[in-house]
C-alpha cells in the first residue's frame, strides 16, 4: 500500500472509531505525520485527496477539520460521475433510477406533508405554465422530483435519487419531449404523481412514478439513437 494510501486509510479508520467526529479539527499536520509514522509529504497527500472526497475541510491559516459527513456532502461526487459517463451508461443510470425511484415515490405517499404537497402543486403550476426553453422545464422537474423524494425524509436516498436524475441527463430527455411536442402528456404523468401522494395512495404513486420513468427512459434511448438534434433557442409549443 503506497504511503498517501495507509495515511487515507488510517485517517478513515479514525473517523470511523469515532475518535476523530464530524467538525473535529485535526492535529497539526506535523503532529499527525510524526504520530502516524508517515513523512509530511504523504500526510499532506492524503489529506489533498481526503479534501476532494469532501471528508475533510482544509481552511487556510485556521487548520483542518473533518466535515459533517452528511450524506449529501459525501455523494456530491456521485452526480458530477455520471455527467461524464457516455450514452449507454446513461442508460444503465436510468434503469437504476428505475429499480428505486417508483418505491421511493410510493413511500412517500405515506410521508408527505401539506405544506410539500403544496409546494408540489406551486411548482407543478410553474410546469404547465412555461413556454421557455427546455432549461426553465428542467429545473422545474428538478424541483418537482426532488420535493417527491424528500418526502421521505431520508437524506441518504434523496442523495443518491438526486445524482442518479443529473441534470445533464435530464436537459437530454426533456429536449427530446419538446421537440417531439410531448410535453403535454408527459406533464400530465407529473400531474398522475402529485394526484397519487395527495391522495396518500402508495400504489397508486408508485405505478404513477414508474410510468413516467418508463416515458423518459424510452425518450432518452431514442435520443442517442438517433442523430443529434440542436436544441432550440425556443420553444413554439405550449405545454399547459
Amino acid at each position: 500500500m503506497a504511503l498517501p494510501d495507509e495515511a487515507i486509510t488510517t485517517i478513515r479508520s479514525l473517523i470511523q472509531a469515532g475518535e476523530l467526529k464530524p467538525g473535529t479539527r485535526l492535529p497539526p499536520e506535523q503532529q499527525l505525520a510524526a504520530r502516524l509514522g508517515l513523512s509530511r509529504n504523504s500526510m499532506r497527500e492524503a489529506v489533498r485527496a481526503l479534501e476532494s472526497a469532501r471528508v475533510l475541510d482544509v481552511r487556510r491559516g485556521d487548520g483542518t477539520y473533518v466535515t459533517s459527513l452528511a450524506p449529501a456532502l459525501l455523494l456530491e461526487g456521485l452526480g458530477f460521475a455520471i455527467d461524464l459517463l457516455q450514452d449507454n451508461s446513461l442508460l444503465e443510470v436510468v434503469e437504476v433510477r428505475r429499480m428505486l425511484e417508483p418505491i421511493a415515490t410510493g413511500t412517500a405517499a405515506t410521508r408527505i406533508t401539506d405544506d410539500a404537497l403544496a409546494e408540489l402543486q406551486e411548482i407543478l403550476d410553474k410546469m404547465y405554465a412555461t413556454k421557455d426553453t427546455s432549461e426553465q422545464m428542467v429545473h422545474y422537474d428538478i424541483l418537482f422530483h426532488r420535493t417527491v423524494i424528500a418526502a421521505n425524509g431520508n437524506e441518504t436516498l434523496s442523495s443518491v435519487i438526486e445524482a442518479l436524475s443529473s441534470k445533464t441527463l435530464r436537459a437530454r430527455v426533456w429536449r427530446g419531449v419538446l421537440e417531439a411536442g410531448a410535453a403535454t402528456r408527459t406533464l400530465a404523468e407529473h400531474q398522475a404523481i402529485f394526484d397519487a401522494l395527495a391522495a396518500r395512495d402508495a400504489a397508486l404513486a408508485q405505478s404513477a412514478a414508474l410510468l413516467h420513468i418508463n416515458t423518459s427512459e424510452s425518450w432518452l434511448r431514442k435520443i442517442l439513437t438517433e442523430k443529434p438534434i440542436e436544441p432550440r433557442s425556443r420553444v413554439s409549443n405550449s405545454v399547459g
